[in-house]
């Protein structure tokens, strides 16, 4: 039995997902997911029922969480705000400021919070911990991170960039630098975050400097359900003139946008079936995703003026073979050659761009439960 274990807990709205890491050696001793948290036809009427039908899947595997080697238990919190940038030890004081932060992520700190409030009933007896998904880029050059709005009203009302994904932008990064043998504060990189969610980084010798997600994480590429980058004025202009409610287009623009939107599947194994059969709706959201990703590559490879190495991660990012082809397809001139056969063949960490190309281009299979468990101990 190993020494020491972290509990990751994932907790959403309707799902909670858990994963019991080993820190040192970065195995995973058990993983699972709870769905259709509080829906009626679900027998897990709350996030209470959800925790504890999580355990009974641990004891189901043989793990005794009080007798196992826990030594914390990690929480992913979308949203930090501006005060919260490190892992921090989860006590009443904490997470009476994280609840006055709802607002800024109201679809995913209120649920993070239920199961924080219920896994610290269950499991009172270890130190549970917060991490942040804004952690990575809280310090972001100004010039990244300010709006360009009325500047009183933004520092009052805390508006800036904030960025998401932290967890798995940081992994990522050392991971690419450690593969190509360079140490970390000397490699310039890209990395593309592209699953449901998907996000960007330009990372300077292991610093963020640009991503593409902001106050929220509907801002930048275009995602599953979520618009990504799109006109202010579009808020307003459906107010007055579609008589919609400001919940109803904030629901629309991140439930019922993106590729989902456009095509009506999220899916992008189904969306490719789809543009094989000559489904037009269909290719037109990969064409739109695809335009809108190798936008951000063009100004990412500009904010960092020399780029060692392009990284994708995440479900898109490290299995889907076309995106990545089509996101750097003709940008020789730009330093990246890609390699079709490394492209298409083989599976976790891997170059796929060609020995000659200026830029290395990789996929590196992202673990944010495991870089949390790594926050977790560093803390304790």
């Amino acid at each position: 039995m190993t020494d020491r274990l972290v509990l990751v807990i994932n907790s959403g709205s309707s799902s909670l997902k858990f994963q019991l890491v080993d820190p040192d050696s970065g195995a995973s001793r058990a993983t699972g997911t709870v769905e259709q948290i509080g829906e009626p036809s679900s027998e897990v009427a709350d996030h209470d029922a959800a925790l504890r039908r999580a355990f009974d899947m641990l004891a189901d595997d043989g793990i005794d969480l009080k007798d196992c080697g826990l030594v914390a238990v990690g929480h992913r919190v979308v949203h930090g705000g501006k005060r919260f940038h490190r892992p921090t030890l989860l006590d009443d004081e904490v997470i009476a400021e994280l609840q006055e932060l709802s607002p800024l992520a109201p679809l995913h700190n209120p649920p993070a919070l239920q199961g924080i409030e219920v896994a610290r009933k269950l499991l009172p007896d270890v130190p549970h911990i917060a991490v942040f998904d804004t952690a990575f880029f809280h310090h972001l050059p100004p010039a990244a991170a300010i709006y360009a709005i009325d500047r009183e009203l933004a520092e009052t009302w805390d508006i800036r960039r904030y960025g998401f994904h932290g967890t798995s932008h940081e992994y990522v990064s050392g991971q690419a630098a450690a593969f190509v043998g360079r140490p970390l504060d000397e490699v310039n990189q890209i990395v593309l975050h592209l699953g449901n969610g998907a996000s960007a980084s330009a990372v300077v010798g292991g610093r963020p400097v640009e991503t593409s997600m902001g106050l929220t994480p509907l801002e930048g590429l275009v995602m599953g359900t979520r618009s990504g980058d799109i006109d202010a004025g579009v808020y307003s202009y459906l107010f007055r003139t579609a008589k919609m409610g400001v919940e109803e287009i904030e629901s629309m623009l991140n439930k019922r946008s993106g590729v989902l939107g456009l095509a009506g599947e999220r899916d992008f194994r189904r969306l490719r079936e789809m543009i094989q059969s000559g489904d037009a709706a269909a290719k037109l959201a990969y064409d739109v995703f695809i335009h809108r990703l190798r936008k951000y590559i063009g100004a990412y490879l500009a904010v960092l003026g020399h780029t060692d190495v392009i990284s994708f991660t995440a479900g898109i990012g490290e299995h889907d073979v076309a995106v990545r082809r089509d996101a750097l397809a003709g940008l020789g001139e730009l330093g990246i050659e890609l390699d079709d056969e490394r492209n298409a063949t083989g599976s976790g960490e891997r170059r796929i761009s060609r020995d000659d190309s200026p830029i290395t281009v990789l996929v590196v299979p992202t673990n944010e439960e495991l870089a949390i468990a790594r926050d977790c101990v560093s803390l304790l």
